[in-house]
């Protein structure tokens, strides 16, 4: 997230569809014999019937199912730090076409406070991960200097727990970020603040369009998000984040050991 990456997703459904079609040219060419002469092309139509159940399996899988992602910044401080890898569910908002994104079948919307993986939309060969903080139809207002959000001229409550004292990106100021706690939902999830520091985005006060969803980052004052370039569509959403399955950072690898199987809220 927050980096450009290799479409993968488009390059396993090419080569399914390649392979799809050596093992339908190879079925009928030879059906089941081997040629008494190897030759370039039978070579190569043996790896189209060996290899296409396994690209189409991981096609399915990766499009339908869950995907892997690494995170690569601390926009999400302190719920994801750098170095996480977190577990994606690709059904929790329907099931969509690999490459094209249309929605096969709807099976559900995200909700207020979810941590998603959508494509970025100024670059959709660019993946990123922000909260959920606007639905379709909500009044928003982001207070740049109070650090507080607004939903539908109802202030988001919020608890101030004290200086953080977590995992730091590299130059991070420790002494200047306030960890509070920010009630979208209930139970409630963590976040960061900077003191001093009033960035000057352009969409804080907006209504979410129909189709369409806020998202801003838990470490507020160092995330680019929906005040900053707006909303994300919801052909748009990949997944919704679950858990982290694993964390690699060196410096602090056996105080990250202990985030794996940690439940993202």
């Amino acid at each position: 997230m927050n980096e450009i990456h290799f479409d993968f997703e488009a390059f396993l459904t090419l080569a399914s569809l390649i392979t799809f079609v050596m093992w339908l040219i190879g079925k009928f060419k030879y059906k089941g014999q081997e040629p008494e002469h190897k030759t370039i092309m039978s070579h190569i139509l043996s790896f189209g019937y060996s290899f296409f159940p396994v690209f189409f399996f991981v096609l399915l899988v990766r499009t339908f199912v869950f995907e892997p992602f690494r995170i690569p910044s601390g926009s999400m401080m302190p719920t994801l730090l750098t170095g996480d890898f977190i577990y994606v569910n690709k059904f929790s908002y329907g099931l969509k076409m690999p490459v094209t994104h249309d929605t096969i079948i709807e099976v559900g919307h995200p909700e207020r406070g979810d941590v998603v993986v959508f494509r970025y939309p100024p670059d959709q060969s660019d993946d990123y991960i922000k909260r959920v903080v606007g639905l379709p139809g909500d009044e928003l207002f982001y207070d740049t200097k109070k650090k507080m959000l607004y939903i539908n001229g109802e202030a988001v409550k919020q608890e101030v727990n004290g200086q953080y004292e977590g995992f730091l990106d590299r130059n991070g100021e420790r002494r200047s970020n306030i960890e509070k706690t920010e009630f979208l939902t209930e139970e409630g999830h963590q976040m960061l603040t900077i003191n001093g520091r009033y960035n000057p985005f352009i969409h804080t006060n907006v209504v979410v369009p129909q189709g369409h969803y806020f998202v801003m980052g838990d470490n507020r004052d160092n995330s680019k998000d929906s005040r900053e370039w707006g909303f994300v569509p919801e052909r748009n959403l990949v997944g919704k984040a679950q858990f982290i399955w694993m964390h690699w950072r060196i410096p602090h690898f056996f105080e990250g050991l202990k985030r794996i199987g940690t439940k993202i809220i």
